[in-house]
């Protein structure tokens, strides 16, 4: 079945916002404005002084390196703090624009690019990729011998870009893990977590199981493309370099290198200045160090993927990860979200796109995400069945980046919150923070 944007507009006028209507979402903040009076938000200073206690006690207990946070609702930012060190050993306090690395928070940026090109016309989400790249693998694989050949199928149905935003499109999935280790290749896990890190830090930051000296994405997915797909296209959910796929198709259906297309489309507008792929070198000063949380102790962890963002080569960029920055950079892409596409006087989506993405499961409901486990387009939908904590609402959606930063967007609740790590290793803070950022208004 086609899905086109004009005929979603009518099902998007109903449940883009409980009890709101797009034409009543456009009258949602377009800047953020900071609370001066907080019982005009429904919160008061005990509360304030609630969530500041918890924060502090992560890091003094040494669970915790350094945390930043931010709480917005109705466009009104009620909590916007930092706690702990930027630099432990230095003993540089961090504080609330430091910038962290992001990981897989690039994947919504992505997503909302991608949406950009389907509002243009240039195409549409059930399209099958290989209209626009036709080498994508069209057979999955069956059978792995021992020496690595391998037998396949034609697939079922074609993968479309739907299947790349839900992860469902079976790129590098199942038994392609066989055929790769005995090519002795890592799985496609961010560089140092799907085997051993690269020996020389990479030009920028690279999902594993690929060439660490490739300059653009193209070689990436080129290689990519020579394997068979692990499952049919819709049938189940893998994880990760879907996304980086989709990245490419950006590049290609745009005729525009994806920092570009990425950067004129969503960044700039938005105002999310210091949010990027690369920096030059002072700004490697902005980054938090890295650290896990082990035994009750901080120890340093890789700083290889902030070096990245300062290297003399800056053309290779990925959709999946890459991108870094502060948190109300991130903040601001959260609030046009929930403010139906549109923030800083520029619209980025239409209403009706933005709930596309965000209302319709995209995965069968037994699929390898867990009991519940829900994806739309680019982000995981929360329900009865599966949430982080009991008081986020059912229309609440979300994904997060591997060292632990996370985001929510609860429009029920008409709020965005934002928690932001650096450690690879640690415990789950985050459902503590999320059941205190909604006690604020209880």
């Amino acid at each position: 079945m086609k899905i086109h944007l004009q005929a979603f507009a009518l099902f998007a006028a109903t449940v883009l916002i409980p009890g709101c209507s797009i034409s009543e979402k456009a009258t949602a903040p377009d800047q953020f404005m900071q609370v001066t009076d907080l019982e005009t938000v429904g919160t008061s200073a005990e509360k304030i002084a609630g969530m500041d206690s918890l924060l502090q006690s992560f890091v003094d207990q040494k669970k915790a390196s350094s945390v930043v946070v931010f709480v917005a609702k109705g466009g009104k930012v009620v909590y916007k703090k930092a706690f702990g060190w930027k630099d432990l050993e230095n003993q540089v306090p961090a504080k609330a624009d430091d910038y962290y690395v992001l990981f897989s928070q690039t994947k919504a940026i992505t997503t909302v690019a991608f949406m950009t090109l389907v509002e243009a016309g240039l195409v549409a989400i059930d399209d099958p990729v290989s209209k626009y790249f036709p080498q994508i693998p069209d057979r999955v694989v069956t059978t792995v011998h021992e020496d690595g050949t391998y037998e396949t199928r034609p697939v079922a149905s074609p993968m479309t870009f739907a299947h790349l935003m839900a992860h469902s499109s079976g790129l590098n999935a199942g038994l392609v893990s066989k055929i790769r280790e005995a090519e002795k290749k890592g799985s496609d896990m961010p560089a140092g977590f799907g085997g051993a890190p690269p020996t020389t830090t990479p030009s920028g930051q690279h999902s594993g199981g690929g060439n660490y000296n490739a300059k653009y994405l193209e070689e990436e997915m080129l290689a990519l493309s020579k394997y068979p797909l692990g499952f049919d296209p819709g049938t189940e959910w893998h994880y990760h370099v879907s996304t980086n796929m989709l990245a490419y198709m950006i590049e290609r259906i745009s005729g525009k290198p994806l920092q570009e297309y990425v950067k004129e489309k969503v960044l700039n507008p938005l105002g999310m200045q210091h949010t990027d792929w690369y920096y030059e070198p002072a700004a490697l000063n902005r980054f938090v160090k890295a650290y896990n949380a082990v035994d009750g102790k901080l120890e340093p962890a890789t700083n290889m993927y902030s070096e990245g963002t300062i290297s003399s080569e800056q053309t290779y960029a990925e959709g999946a990860i890459g991108l870094n920055g502060p948190i109300e950079d991130y903040a601001k892409f959260c609030q046009m979200l929930l403010n139906g596409g549109e923030f800083n006087g520029h619209r980025i989506l239409k209403p009706e796109t933005i709930a596309l993405m965000t209302k319709v499961n995209r995965l069968p409901e037994v699929n390898a995400g867990g009991k519940g486990f829900q994806f739309g387009l680019g982000f995981e939908l929360y329900n009865a069945l599966k949430k982080p904590v009991p008081e986020v609402s059912n229309s609440a959606y979300a994904w997060g980046g591997l060292f632990g930063t996370e985001y929510i967007i609860d429009p029920e609740n008409d709020m965005v919150a934002l928690f932001y790590l650096n450690m690879p290793r640690r415990e789950p803070l985050y459902p503590l923070f999320l059941s205190k950022a909604y006690q604020l208004f209880e």
